[in-house]
């Protein structure tokens, strides 16, 4: 996309109803994929005592959290066009399918989302904690940095490839199970290292 497609966006857009709709859509999304995705951890660490870091763990994390964004990106696809996660969101701004205005407003709305699923968690399990994510012994912070840099493009790319690009013709029925796919893969890269 040429740079001239880059748009800031219009101040009114902020309090038009279908932004505000895209917004909860996200923010609804977002509490989904948080919510399963987190809360299936949570439940694999308190039924095995704590040993979530195990292979079964893994792969456990990995097909909740892809069921998750599968089903997230679902519901609000037709809607908001179903990012969930922010560098989704920023890829679209930089790609000139959104205003930066309404990429501001799903930003809140998916940090709101992700923070409410977190104290929905917490309520819903009489004050467990919900994980924190550190890294493992002999790796870096420049190690993560380069890797989260890595998956983070693999999602976004396989964004634009399933559901933004207009060239993708069927593949867009697809795009939902491809994009759960990704994160669930990167979950099993980012749990190894």
């Amino acid at each position: 996309m040429p740079i001239r497609n880059i748009a800031v966006g219009h101040y009114h857009e902020a309090t038009q109803p279908d932004a505000l709709r895209a917004a909860l859509a996200e923010f609804i999304s977002t509490l989904i994929f948080v919510f399963a995705g987190e809360g299936s951890g949570m439940a694999f660490s308190k039924l095995t005592d704590g040993a979530s870091n195990t292979p079964a763990g893994l792969i456990a994390a990995a097909i909740a959290h892809a069921f998750a964004l599968f089903v997230a990106v679902s519901v609000g696809a037709n809607i908001s066009g179903g990012h969930v996660n922010p560098a989704v969101t920023f890829g679209a701004f930089i790609g000139g399918n959104i205003t930066l205005l309404r990429g501001i407003l799903y930003w809140i709305a998916q940090l709101l989302g992700s923070t409410v699923a977190c104290l929905l968690l917490k309520f819903a399990t009489g004050g467990l904690e919900t994980s924190a994510f550190s890294l493992s012994t002999g790796v870096g912070v420049w190690n993560a940095f380069v890797l989260e840099i890595v998956m983070t493009f693999g999602l976004v790319y396989t964004v634009y490839a399933t559901a933004v690009d207009p060239k993708k013709g069927n593949l867009g029925i697809i795009a939902p199970i491809a994009i759960g796919f990704i994160v669930g893969a990167n979950i099993l890269v980012g749990r190894c290292i």
